[in-house]
């Protein structure tokens, strides 16, 4: 792996690094053809099916292919030009988009033809997924990554609350034809934008040996003696998995708080709003001091934050409760990203992000089902409370079990107390 450019000998901050701008500028390009593809493809779906289960199956079908092309993402991200992956999962993803603007131009209503198209869209998001998170710190400074890293946070945050909005009022003005189209022409814009992008601080491939399958597992082994990165990693999943509340909006919105769809739009904007905030914040003041204890202190204020929108009857206060744990989170996301590139060599992060990136998906998809069948069973404000609870116990029990996670000063000694563990 070598790099495109020599790296400067003293690297300016995020914002003006033309190489860090040019790579969000095009991250923020796919994200939104992405997210906007996602609401347009949700209301076609259902405005032919009229079932909500057929909503689960647009999940699964992009789903399925990402856990199954778990190794060979993971290992081609450590084995080739992550940028150049990266670039080609973009372009397959335009096809798809191009796949979709066709279906909608010729007034398809076989919404299995569709599936069809996302289970391909499923398979790009696969290969783009590890090169993307494992490419950041290829291109930024070391001594600017975690700056870089809450900068992007916040930003791709900020996407993602817009891009559904856009994608609704171009579908407005123009139905499929018109988003497929606008989506299909970002992710193009996106993948010329990265390809001049200088890869600076790329490490030298070694050469490497065995199967795809022994490379893999010989990252999966390299996680699980890394107590700061197996702690990171499962303690997302868990907090998630026990503690989201997303699911429920609906059911507190309607019979809780009784607000109505207004009122379900607020609290879902709360959250993110606590988010955008608290990426602002970041973004000018990153932490760096006591990293690990910040990180166990906020995700126990997200199951905190969690626990009162649980209780609460005041519409308020279920407000303030959900932008709270919507900081605590960013908060929590920055500093488990943050390790986890700081603790992982280069030549290895694909495989670990790849491993990531499935817990991430796995805590956010389960995470709604735990929450549906728990409110089912046991009624919505019970199911609450006691994911909230679980949150807390989870953090209780892995700041027992990851003392070295939880000792961590900087994010900066996470790469000597990793392979000071490993020993």
């Amino acid at each position: 792996m070598r790099s495109d450019t020599n790296a400067p000998a003293s690297p300016p901050p995020p914002l003006r690094d033309r190489a860090f701008v040019s790579f969000v500028l095009s991250r923020m390009l796919a994200m939104f053809a992405q997210q906007m593809q996602a609401v347009v493809v949700a209301w076609q779906v259902y405005d032919i099916t009229r079932e909500p289960l057929s909503l689960a199956y647009v999940g699964l079908a992009q789903f399925l292919p990402m856990m199954g092309l778990l190794i060979p993402a993971g290992d081609l991200s450590d084995r080739m030009s992550r940028k150049r992956l990266l670039s080609m999962s973009w372009l397959l993803a335009a096809v798809c988009s191009l796949l979709l603007w066709l279906l909608s131009r010729n007034g398809v209503h076989n919404v299995h033809w569709i599936y069809a198209v996302l289970v391909l869209f499923g398979c790009s998001r696969a290969f783009s997924g590890p090169a993307l998170q494992s490419l950041l710190p290829q291109i930024v400074a070391r001594a600017q990554l975690a700056k870089a890293l809450a900068t992007n946070s916040m930003l791709m945050r900020i996407s993602a609350i817009a891009a559904p909005v856009l994608g609704g009022a171009l579908y407005a003005l123009g139905g499929g034809v018109l988003t497929y189209a606008v989506c299909g022409i970002s992710l193009l814009l996106g993948s010329a934008l990265l390809s001049r992008v200088p890869v600076r601080y790329a490490e030298t491939w070694t050469v490497t040996t065995g199967s795809m399958w022994q490379r893999f597992t010989e990252g999966v082994n390299f996680m699980r003696t890394r107590p700061i990165i197996l702690g990171t990693i499962s303690l997302d999943l868990f907090a998630v998995l026990l503690g989201g509340v997303i699911a429920l909006l609906p059911v507190y919105a309607h019979e809780v708080l009784k607000v109505g769809p207004q009122g379900l739009g607020l609290l879902r904007s709360s959250m993110a709003v606590g988010e955008v905030c608290m990426g602002l914040w970041l973004s000018a003041r990153p932490i760096n001091r006591h990293v690990g204890k910040v990180m166990f202190g906020a995700v126990a204020v997200f199951g905190l934050a969690n626990l009162v929108f649980a209780l609460s009857h005041w519409f308020w206060l279920s407000m303030l409760a959900l932008a709270l744990a919507g900081a605590a989170d960013m908060v929590s996301v920055y500093i488990r990203g943050a390790l986890v590139q700081f603790s992982t060599p280069d030549t290895m992060r694909g495989r670990v992000n790849a491993v990531n990136m499935l817990f991430i998906g796995s805590s956010n998809e389960l995470g709604e089902f735990r929450a549906g069948t728990s409110a089912s069973a046991l009624g919505a404000i019970p199911a609450a409370v006691l994911g909230s609870l679980g949150t807390l116990g989870v953090v209780a029990a892995w700041m027992a079990l990851f003392k070295p996670l939880r000792d961590v000063d900087r994010l900066e000694d996470a790469t000597h107390l990793s392979s000071t563990d490993a020993k």
